[in-house]
Parts: C-alpha cells; sequence; structure tokens
C-alpha cells in the first residue's frame, strides 16, 4: 500500500511572512527618521550661518495703529496734541510754535497731486485771540519754516492746506529754509522712495537763555536752532538717524549735522520713538551711519 504524502507549505509563503515581519520591525524608526531630515537639515544651516557671522535683527513689523513716529508726552513743557491728515504737531502755547512735529514718510505720499498752496492760516483749532498769524513775521526778516514740508504732502488737499497751519511753522532764518534745511527734505523723500516708509520728527531747539521773540501780537518764539530725526523701521536691520542746525545762514555737506538720536534726545528733552521694541530702540538711537542712507 503505497504511503501518504505530507501536505508542506511552499518555501516561498515563508520567505514572504520572514519579509514581512522585517519590514513591521524597522518601518516606524526608519519612517520617524525620514520625518527628521527637513528639521536637522534647518538646524544645520542654522548653526553654518550663525558662525562666524553676525545675526541680522529681523524686520520690526509695524501694525497700521501703531503711531510709531509720535514720540512720549512732554514732561514739564506745555503740550497741545493736534492731529491732521498729513502730520501730528505738539503745540506749545506759550512760545506759540511746535514742540515737535512727526510723520510718516511713504512713496505713495511723494505722488504730486496737489500744488503748492502758500496760503498761510491761522489753525482753526486754536481760540481766534490765540492764533498765530502771518502778521506775526511781518518786518520781521525771518521765513515761515516748515517743519512738516509742504512737498511731503501733495498727495491730498487737505493735507496740503493743512500743512500751511502756522502751528506747524517756526520762525527760521531765510537761508537755511532755502538751503541745507531744504536739501535735508528732499533728502528725506529720497530715502523714503528708496526704503519704502520712514518716520521723521523735526522741532526748534530752545537753548537754556532769554529767546528772541517776532510779532507784535502773540510773541512768536525764535529757536536757536532745529532737530530732525529719521528712522527705518522696515530695513533690516532697522536705523535711525539724527540732524541739528543751528537757525543762521550756513552752506554746509549734510554729514556736518549729523548726530545720534541719543544726543539729540539729550539736547531736547523729548523721548523719540517710544513704541518701538526696547532692544531696538536702544540700538538704533546709540549710533548712526550717514553712508547706510546714502542712495544704493
Amino acid at each position: 500500500m503505497a504511503r501518504k504524502k505530507s501536505k508542506k507549505q511552499p518555501k516561498g509563503i515563508g520567505y514572504l511572512l520572514v519579509f514581512i515581519a522585517l519590514v513591521c520591525l524597522v518601518y516606524e524608526p526608519v519612517r520617524k527618521g525620514l520625518s527628521e531630515i527637513p528639521e536637522r537639515l534647518e538646524y544645520l544651516q542654522r548653526t553654518i550661518e550663525g558662525e562666524g557671522a553676525e545675526k541680522k535683527t529681523a524686520p520690526f513689523h509695524v501694525d497700521s495703529e501703531t503711531k510709531l513716529e509720535v514720540p512720549a508726552p512732554l514732561k514739564h513743557v506745555p503740550e497741545q496734541i493736534l492731529q491732521r491728515k498729513g502730520y501730528t504737531v505738539s503745540y506749545n502755547r506759550e512760545l506759540k510754535i511746535p514742540n515737535w512735529v512727526a510723520w510718516e514718510l511713504t512713496p505713495e505720499k511723494l505722488v504730486e497731486r496737489e500744488s503748492r498752496t502758500d496760503k498761510f492760516l491761522p489753525d482753526p483749532d486754536l481760540p481766534e485771540e490765540e492764533a498765530v498769524t502771518t502778521d506775526d513775521y511781518k518786518g520781521a526778516g525771518m521765513d515761515r519754516g516748515h517743519m512738516c514740508p509742504a512737498g511731503d504732502n501733495r498727495w491730498h488737499w487737505k493735507a496740503m492746506q493743512e500743512s500751511f497751519y502756522m502751528t506747524n511753522i517756526c520762525p527760521q532764518n531765510h537761508n537755511l529754509n532755502r538751503g541745507d534745511w531744504k536739501e535735508l527734505e528732499e533728502a528725506c523723500r529720497q530715502w523714503a522712495q528708496e526704503e519704502g516708509r520712514i518716520y521723521i520728527v523735526c522741532g526748534p531747539i530752545l537753548y537754556d537763555r532769554k529767546h528772541r521773540t517776532i510779532g507784535k501780537r502773540h510773541k512768536v518764539t525764535v529757536p536757536e536752532a532745529f532737530f530732525k530725526v529719521v528712522l527705518c523701521a522696515d530695513s533690516n536691520p532697522p536705523k535711525a538717524i539724527g540732524f541739528i542746525y543751528k537757525n543762521t545762514s550756513g552752506n554746509h555737506p549734510l554729514d556736518s549735522y549729523v548726530n545720534t538720536v541719543d544726543e539729540v534726545e539729550r539736547i531736547t528733552g523729548i523721548d523719540f520713538f517710544p513704541a518701538l521694541p526696547d532692544e531696538i530702540e536702544k540700538k538704533v538711537e546709540a549710533t548712526y551711519d550717514l553712508r547706510l542712507w546714502k542712495k544704493k
């Protein structure tokens, strides 16, 4: 009688089962390792870039509601804040001139939609008996010097009109107004065009002495000097620069007037750009480099 053969599993199926088991054992570690590759590469790149190179500060994000150009409230100084279409002014009703004028300048605001009006007006937000008029400048030998220039306000008819309010004006030496001060205004417009957005604050400097006044009715104080500080918060890293001009005749290059923002703060007692994060404010206000602002 013939012997009955036993049933055997084909060798191929056994190999397949072994292979599947091995795959199950190694799949999870492999998958995890592959998923970590991008993270490891990113870490390696940061490490390489950080060695021997100074880390740049990320651009500071400016919220649309933030008035980054507006200084901190003044202490022990008369201050009336007036908000205009193209600028903000801190007006000193005792001195009859602004403490400071601040504005944001962008390429969009450099579009010349309006012509210069040349119509100086008493500020309608002041009582009529207190508001300085052009009559106060008659025979004084001083220009009606814009703090926020008309050239920065051609983008809107109201901005242009309000730039001629007398609360935006200081008695200024004719040669300074038409010369070196005007050149700085033009430089700021160029910087705004190149950088995309800058913040400007300017105003009078009063030395610790008796001040000259003009005007028979209102006694407008004549500043001994003027300041201007400029901030570009969108550059990487952010940068700022200050300028001080004596209220006299002169013809000097721009670098003759350069100062740090810290120095301008020390002289004026004004805290500029307080909305900046402290670490950025401290860094940009302590140094200056006019070369960073030169046309590329």
